[in-house]
């Protein structure tokens, strides 16, 4: 039998880092420093270095890099911000966790990422901010969202934890807007060994606001002068990234490989052709790095059920655009009101796309693809 093909192996990655790891936890553990320290430090500057950015500041989380960076632009109760409908919760989670109103855009088919020809209308007088998503490690078009902006007097955040190293016509994710929010999710390109974020940018006062924020507010200890949080990163998760950093571009490199096997594997089959399944768009303006490699398909739930069959995993990024989740009904939004949204979430199935994946078992992933769609064409259904 075949042997499996997950979605994600993180094993394989440790197994080439493995003494690395321990050595830098070793040291960490040696020093008794968990809690931010020169460990984090040293991480800030890296990660802000490889984003192109003056600073890094790091927190707990990629969701609280959102949450302190909204904070850090002091939205309010009332405020809106403006943002995809097809994300991860914690894009739009953060803005209703202070009060504020997510006011949603939708996506352009192609890229997945919101679309700025629909930007403009959706700015009011309530606007403070706008959060576009590099969805899937891809960067959304940013020179429209920024001339918005810029028209408006509104605040680019850009959500940035799918794509840490993605480009822009030259320029890195989190280093065009006032706030770049990177994740360090243990799944992420760069991902530590739990939960971790970071917040990047160009504005010394915003840093500084920043690192006040995600201590509870506090200058010096005990002598709180604002109320913020407790968004902290951990020595240990530090030191784990600083370690993966280095390998990073690597790692993408063999991600953008695997990208192009795949493209060049269906291109050969020639039963799909984009008449059955549609392949992951570049659009051309900058480095991809392949955070997921996601396909588009009509028959997704089915394709995706015998994929499992199969042994190979598969992942369905997002089920449920933000406006019909349970949580938001509040927005009074119902179904049909963000229809690309909507499609994309029952037609979209991320592939394994992970740099330890080799040529026999993406191929096995085309195959079994193939397969699929043979089977179709052979019983005549529609």
């Amino acid at each position: 039998m075949n042997a499996a093909v997950p979605l994600l192996d993180l094993k394989a990655q440790y197994a080439t880092i493995r003494e690395e790891v321990r050595a830098a936890v070793d040291r960490v553990l040696e020093s008794q420093y968990f809690i931010l320290g020169p460990e984090v430090e040293a991480l800030e500057e890296e990660v802000a270095a490889y984003c192109q950015c003056r600073y890094g500041i790091g927190v707990s989380s990629g969701s609280d890099a959102l949450l302190v960076a909204l904070m850090a632009i002091d939205i309010q109760p009332g405020d809106e911000v403006i943002t995809t409908p097809y994300t991860f919760f914690a894009t739009a989670g953060a803005i209703v966790r202070l009060g504020a109103k997510p006011v949603f855009v939708d996506i352009d088919p192609v890229t997945y990422n919101l679309d700025p020809a629909r930007l403009e209308a959706a700015v009011t007088p309530r606007s403070r901010a706008i959060l576009p998503v590099h969805l899937y490690g891809q960067m959304s078009d940013m020179q429209p969202v920024m001339e918005v902006a810029q028209r408006h007097g509104l605040v680019v955040i850009e959500d940035a934890a799918q794509a840490i190293g993605a480009e822009y016509r030259g320029q890195r994710a989190g280093s065009i807007g006032q706030m770049g929010c990177f994740s360090f999710f243990p799944s992420k390109n760069l991902g530590g060994v739990g939960d971790g974020g970071m917040v990047t940018t160009n504005d010394a006062a915003l840093a500084d606001r920043l690192k006040l924020l995600r201590g509870h507010g506090a200058r010096p200890k005990y002598h709180h002068k604002v109320v913020g949080g407790n968004f902290r990163l951990d020595a240990l998760q530090a030191a784990v990234l600083r370690v993966k950093l280095p390998y990073l571009d690597g790692w993408t490199a063999a991600r953008q490989r695997n990208a192009d096997a795949y493209r060049r594997l269906f291109a050969e089959r020639g039963l799909l052709a984009g008449e059955y399944l549609f392949l992951p768009v570049d659009a051309g303006y900058g480095r991809h790095i392949y955070n997921q490699f996601v396909i588009r398909s009509q028959r997704r739930d089915a394709l995706a059920s015998y994929l499992k069959q199969q042994q190979i995993g598969t992942e369905v990024y997002y089920p449920l655009p933000m406006h019909l989740l349970e949580c938001f009904a509040g927005l009074n939004l119902t179904a049909g009101a963000f229809p690309e949204s909507e499609a994309a979430a029952q037609e979209t199935l991320a592939l394994p796309i992970y740099p330890e994946l080799d040529g026999e078992r993406l191929g096995r992933v085309v195959d079994a693809i193939c397969g699929f769609y043979m089977d179709i064409l052979d019983t005549g259904i529609n």
